[in-house]
């Protein structure tokens, strides 16, 4: 018994010692990572604080320290940095209201209504998928011009107002949810669309959640379709990734004024982000439960 006992208290504090180590080779391979990944916007966000010649050299502390490329993109007439910003703002929340209505609408029609054809038009709907934007890029480029809404933010807004994704991400919360809601309000005499409205909607709250983040992001980072429809036009329609790219010449790069406009672009999408970020997750677990 005594030996039992003698070999279980050198077992413990061995078996304690392998956990401690566990534990702290896992967090050191979490920080690596973290540092890998945190590494280049620490180096843009201080290479938007050193002069022109500083940001050629090696070296993460700028000197001089200098705020010029953050004063020169709100004060330099020539980059009209506000004002991509307030067309970057003004799409994506167009873009994000009108995504959040359709998609909830048609993915609560595709997962709750039957109707015919419901399994082949979703089935359609899937395949559009599989097209790539650069495949679509003449018949939708064609058509703005023939409707004369070519560097316009309506043809922007009319090629992005709801996508397969969001649909099928919608569906796929909506098919989460007990239908006991759905029983009782069609007791109560309510209709498909009040339904929708009144008791379907607040409870997909996390997935619309998680589906504004993500079209946000792909909005306000969008950087293709801009420079298709905006990029021959008026500078006034341009985006912050298009004035972002306008900082590049052919002749010499503005490395400060980059890496401060990369900063503000970065932002927006940070701080949503962290402000929803307790709907994503749930919302985004929730979408793929149930197919």
């Amino acid at each position: 018994m005594t030996s039992q006992t003698s070999a279980a208290e050198r077992y413990i504090p061995g078996r304690a010692r392998s956990e401690t180590a566990r534990k702290v080779l896992l967090y050191g391979v979490y920080l690596a990572v973290a540092a890998i990944f945190l590494t280049p916007f620490v180096w843009t966000l201080a290479t938007s604080f050193k002069t022109l010649p500083d940001s050629l050299n090696f070296n993460l502390i700028p000197h001089p320290w200098t705020t010029a490329a953050w004063t020169d993109l709100w004060t330099n007439p020539s980059y009209h940095f506000p004002t991509y910003i307030k067309n970057s703002l003004f799409l994506a929340a167009v873009i994000v209201t009108c995504n959040l209505f359709l998609s909830a609408l048609g993915g609560y029609a595709f997962a709750r209504l039957r109707f015919p054809g419901r399994e082949l038009l979703f089935l359609l709907v899937l395949g559009t998928l599989m097209v790539p934007d650069q495949l679509r890029l003449l018949p939708i480029f064609l058509m703005m011009v023939h409707w004369g809404l070519y560097g316009s933010f309506t043809s922007y807004i009319l090629i992005n107002l709801v996508s397969a994704v969001n649909l099928f991400f919608m569906r796929q919360y909506f098919l989460t949810i007990p239908r006991d809601f759905e029983e009782a309000a069609k007791l109560d005499g309510a209709g498909y669309f009040k339904i929708f409205w009144r008791v379907m909607l607040p409870l997909a709250l996390p997935a619309m959640a998680a589906l504004a983040i993500l079209q946000f992001q792909g909005t306000w980072n969008d950087f293709f379709w801009p420079l298709i429809l905006f990029g021959q036009g008026n500078q006034d329609h341009y985006t912050l990734q298009l004035g972002l790219a306008q900082l590049h010449s052919q002749f010499q790069q503005q490395w400060p004024s980059v890496s401060a406009g990369s900063i503000i672009a970065i932002l927006p999408v940070l701080l949503i982000f962290l402000a929803f970020q307790r709907y994503f997750v749930s919302g985004a677990v929730s979408a793929g439960v149930k197919g």
